[in-house]
């Protein structure tokens, strides 16, 4: 696919290359022929200078100018002056310079349109007769063979220009041709992959709808329906506080799903800020399983972009999730940390802790009779790489778990001065 894109400029100047080789062969030629003429050695040594300067003048205003980098209009008039300039010198000092017409006149064709090209390139061509009267002692005529040499010059002159100019616009018009092919190609290829993407959304939102949310709607009336048995029953306060709480859960896991039927942010995200959402899950847990979670936020907060805000929600759920399941913690710290240009989450527990150098982050999610690799940590290591970020695990047994997530943000994603930071206990 590189190599494709990189088509349409290699053909837009594919034809210099080319040119490039030829225009060293004229130089090199006519330099060889005024060098072994037989006019004085001054004149020689001045139509030398001239072919030199022609050549950087070209190097240094004309190739560009060639290659569509260089401007044009005035740039392409300056151009021009100053070759017939130098060559008018060149075939003044030694009239065999003039073979350096093979040169000049493709380079006018090239930088001036048509009609103005033509003009100067038939002028350019009467100038080695007129050099030939102004020679110094220039008492006779030009000989035929010259008139004619001019006279033909003129005409190949005007043929070779207009040919030149044809392959020129051929070549930028397939060049350009290459380039929309590939800005299509493209196109194609993004609204092919948003396709697929929708497809397999539509598909998972049928999916869910149809199982997950169902069994959810299901639970949660069955619940109510507890309540309701218990609601009067006497000494039964615990028995109806953990069913408000499986209640309350079974209605915000059937939010989530909702949410991504619809295609939305996550439902803890649609109302409040990132912050809140981690807040809400340590309350959570500490609600579930009685465990005091600390929670703080460190500077600025402010608006996250909507693709990290969902990592950080993702990794505090994950990761206080682990701490219910396996930690059997005394104690939980939840910090969330904003910066110029990023922002963490720690999530740090005092509980049993594991092993990773020996099983890995999967450890854990082995623990809950998951595959290693499918979900858990792994999963949530996958949503930080998504987003540029950077998950760290720290634990050993008997001595507790840090999950340290920090991701960038952009600057404008931070705004300074939002918000104070927050120090309390869940």
């Amino acid at each position: 696919m590189a190599v494709e894109a990189e088509r349409g400029p290699r053909a837009r100047v594919r034809w210099l290359g080319l040119w490039d080789g030829y225009f060293v062969v004229c130089h090199l030629v006519t330099t060889a022929l005024v060098f072994t003429s037989g006019a004085p050695q001054g004149r020689r040594v001045l139509a030398i200078g001239g072919l030199t300067v022609a050549a950087v003048w070209y190097a240094a205003l004309g190739r560009p100018l060639l290659t569509g980098r260089g401007g044009g209009g005035r740039r392409n008039v300056v151009f021009c002056a100053g070759l017939v300039g130098v060559f008018a010198l060149v075939a003044c000092a030694d009239l065999t310079g003039s073979f350096a017409l093979f040169g000049v006149v493709p380079m006018l064709m090239m930088s001036l349109p048509a009609r103005p090209a033509v003009v100067v390139a038939v002028l350019v061509n009467l100038l080695p007769p007129v050099a030939w009267w102004l020679r110094p002692g220039a008492g006779d005529p030009p000989p035929p063979a010259a008139v004619l040499a001019s006279l033909l010059g003129v005409a190949l002159s005007a043929l070779l220009g207009l040919w030149i100019k044809r392959v020129v616009r051929q070549n930028r018009e397939h060049a350009e041709l290459i380039e929309e092919l590939q800005r299509n190609r493209a196109q194609v290829a993004r609204l092919s992959h948003q396709a697929g993407i929708a497809a397999e959304r539509e598909r998972l939102a049928r999916e869910i709808h149809d199982t997950l949310a169902q069994s959810l709607t299901s639970i949660i009336g069955l619940v109510q329906a507890a309540e309701a048995e218990v609601a009067d029953a006497p000494g039964l306060d615990s028995s109806r506080r953990h069913l408000a709480l499986a209640g309350r859960v079974a209605r915000d896991s059937l939010a989530e799903a909702r949410a991504f039927v619809a295609g939305r942010a996550p439902a803890p995200l649609e109302q409040s800020s990132p912050a809140r959402a981690v807040r809400r899950q340590a309350e959570g847990l500490t609600a579930q399983t009685g465990v005091p979670v600390r929670f703080a936020v460190e500077g600025a907060e402010g608006p996250l972009p909507m693709q990290v805000g969902v990592v950080l929600l993702r990794a505090a759920q994950e990761s206080l999730a682990n701490v219910r399941k396996h930690a059997a913690a005394g104690r939980v710290e939840v910090t969330l940390r904003y910066g110029a240009g990023r922002v963490g989450l720690v999530v740090r527990d005092d509980g049993g802790g594991f092993a990773p150098g020996e099983a890995g982050d999967d450890a854990v999610d082995a623990a809950d009779g998951r595959s290693a690799g499918g979900f858990g940590l792994a999963g949530l290591r996958a949503r930080v790489a998504e987003c540029g970020g950077v998950m760290t695990v720290v634990s050993r047994p008997g001595e507790g778990t840090v999950v340290e997530v920090h991701l960038p943000v952009p600057v404008r994603g931070v705004a300074a001065g939002a918000g104070a930071g927050a120090d309390d206990d869940a």
